[in-house]
């Protein structure tokens, strides 16, 4: 079963499950990757551990091919500024932190989380990121977790949070099993954090310049070590600013993994002038993705990077890299929703056989890749998640990039794609120009179908792109593909 498509009906014979199946066979969404959050196994770790992170989309390598996430808009209000943010600005298409389309009060977040559990059986985690600060804006927090758990006592709930706050509420956080938390941290240098936040509001006043940086910087090293000795996972989130932080983030790497953070996300910096924050406004730029897998590979060794993230909405729903929150506004809500857990538990004895062969498929993979090859390729898939090949070129919103090579299959980021290139059954000239840039340095895509006429653009540019593995999983296409047309010898593959 390891490159095949799974008929979901040889899992389970129950015939509601039947949109469920071919939903995943088709692939729903998110990102595949072998170094998406946590890459070790259940005997890499403690039990404890891989039990909270097992099903967390953003933590879990395995979780993220199946598992969905939401996010409910209930903290608007903020403490600190920052020269990359703008809460005003709002774009249904735009994935970008602090922003959103409504906020919630907590009866209408658990009338929508009741919702969204009832249609999208892969939701496993709830999570406050906003759109100013979850620590800030507690009450409210606290009063949509303690509802929403209450309603459905498996969810599991995350905050995210610039760290000025947090430490006032570590207990409560443990009190309501909270084992996952964000810590937004730009800088460890003071110096640094002048040219990152204008002001920061503590303890009733505000604080500008040296000071400011100063106090935000003890705080968020206060929160992470209460956390960890707590045992809450913590997440550390970077934004990469070229030319101000961006070397300094291999210290701040080193020093949050030795106050025991689980995973390290270095983002790169969103710097559009339409957004009106201080940066896009005065002309920095944002990282290249050269850069940013440059700054990622030297910090290899430090605490575990995660390279998947979408940057999300402060009300994202759904598998990573996608968006249904559209699907779920407010006037579309019903009035009296109760939730029914068929649907989650039924999802779940469909993933529980899936991604055991996709671990199986993969591992057999990246051992015959290191087997045989020796140097190094990217490689761009067009998927829509479930681990596959499974995504037409043409429609394709983002590829994932790998480097296979000697040392396997090794996920490094996801490009995005502004427009598809296929709309409404034609090409697009000017579109294809754009997806070919996008996959500046790509040596081949692998998708589930591509055209004549990508094809030949492609191979213009120097970039091979092939339908032979489609419906395979992305490892076994990946070292597939490389048998056929980069091994010195495909013997080593079969001995």
């Amino acid at each position: 079963m390891s490159g095949e498509l799974i008929s979901f009906d040889d899992l389970l014979a129950d015939q509601t499950l039947d949109d469920m199946r071919s939903e995943m066979a088709a692939g729903s969404g998110g990102c595949s990757s072998s170094s998406c959050g946590s890459s070790a196994g259940p005997g890499d770790m403690p039990p404890e551990v891989w039990a909270k992170i097992k099903d967390h989309p953003c933590y879990s390598e395995e979780a993220h091919h199946y598992f969905a996430r939401m996010h409910v808009a209930v903290a608007p209000a903020c403490n600190i500024q920052c020269n990359y943010c703008n809460r005003k600005y709002d774009c249904a298409n735009e994935s970008r932190p602090g922003v959103v389309s409504e906020k919630l009060t907590p009866d209408q977040a658990l009338r929508k989380v009741v919702t969204v559990a009832n249609e999208v059986p892969q939701l496993s985690v709830l999570g406050i990121a906003g759109p100013g600060d979850a620590c800030y804006d507690w009450k409210k927090t606290k009063a949509t977790f303690e509802a929403v758990s209450k309603a459905i006592p498996d969810i599991k709930l995350c905050i995210s949070t610039n760290g000025l706050a947090l430490p006032d509420h570590i207990e409560e956080l443990a009190d309501m099993n909270v084992d996952h938390v964000t810590i937004t941290i730009n800088m460890v240098d003071p110096e640094i954090g002048t040219k990152i936040y204008p002001w920061i509001y503590y303890k009733h006043k505000r604080y500008t310049g040296l000071e400011a940086s100063q106090i935000l910087h003890e705080r968020q090293m206060q929160g992470l070590e209460m956390l960890t000795e707590r045992g809450i996972l913590t997440k550390i989130n970077s934004v990469m600013i070229p030319g101000v932080n961006d070397e300094h983030l291999k210290v701040v790497n080193a020093e949050v993994k030795k106050r025991g953070a689980f995973l390290h996300n270095i983002m790169p910096l969103i710097s559009d002038p339409a957004h009106g924050t201080h940066y896009g406004l005065t002309g920095q730029r944002g990282p290249t993705h050269a850069e940013l897998k440059s700054l990622q590979d030297a910090c290899a060794g430090g605490a575990n990077l995660m390279r998947h993230c979408r940057q999300c909405r402060a009300d994202a729903v759904g598998l990573l890299g996608e968006d249904r929150g559209q699907e779920f506004t407010l006037d579309q809500l019903p009035d009296d929703v109760v939730y029914d857990a068929a649907k989650r538990d039924a999802y779940r004895q469909v993933v529980a056989k899936e991604r055991g062969d996709h671990v199986a498929a993969k591992t057999r993979a990246i051992a015959e890749l290191q087997q045989a090859a020796d140097q190094a390729i990217l490689v761009a898939v067009a998927t829509k998640g479930g681990g596959r090949i499974n995504e037409h070129f043409g429609h394709a919103r983002e590829f994932q990039v790998y480097e296979a090579g000697p040392e396997g299959v090794k996920f490094i980021g996801h490009r995005k794609v502004e427009d598809a290139y296929c709309q409404g059954g034609f090409g697009e000239d000017a579109t294809l120009d754009s997806v070919i840039k996008t996959l500046d340095g790509v040596d081949v895509v692998l998708c589930s179908k591509v055209g004549d006429c990508p094809k030949k653009d492609l191979a213009a540019a120097g970039i091979s792109v092939t339908d032979e593995h489609a419906f395979e999983y992305i490892e076994t296409a990946i070292s597939g593909y490389y048998a056929r047309h980069y091994a010195q010898s495909t013997q080593a593959l079969s001995a």
